[in-house]
């Protein structure tokens, strides 16, 4: 099997400012996603709902570390949350993301994760 990331951007906005009804109906996405995964095969190893951008830090590097408070980028979209998922079929995966795509045009990105043959697995 390997190992894949799902990084699902969004408008923290649009979540801050959700109605309960609304939040309900987003929750409801993912769990259909969450489903379709364990019908069809694919095993959900991890994942994370993350906290506002505002509570992040930037940490760059060279000659001397610097560490700044807010989002990494000024944008509408941020990284709002993961899956880590194990597959041995990509192209069932990637239907199966296109749950979790917005209709408005939103991405999300899968990439797959490199396997290290040092970490015994």
């Amino acid at each position: 099997m390997t190992d894949y990331v799902i990084l699902l951007p969004g408008d923290e906005a649009v979540w801050a400012n959700a109605t309960p009804e609304q939040r309900a109906e987003m929750y409801a996405v993912h769990q259909k996603f969450s489903d379709l995964l364990a019908a069809r095969g694919h095993k959900v190893t991890g994942g994370a709902e993350l906290t506002h951008s505002s509570t992040s830090w930037v940490v760059r590097g060279g000659d001397k570390v610097t560490i700044t408070e807010g989002p990494y980028a000024e944008s509408v979209e941020q990284l709002t949350g993961f899956y880590t998922v194990q597959s041995d079929d990509l192209d069932d995966l990637l239907q199966i993301v296109g749950v979790l795509a917005r209709g408005d045009g939103g991405a999300i990105e899968v990439r797959a994760a490199v396997d290290n043959p040092g970490d015994g697995g």
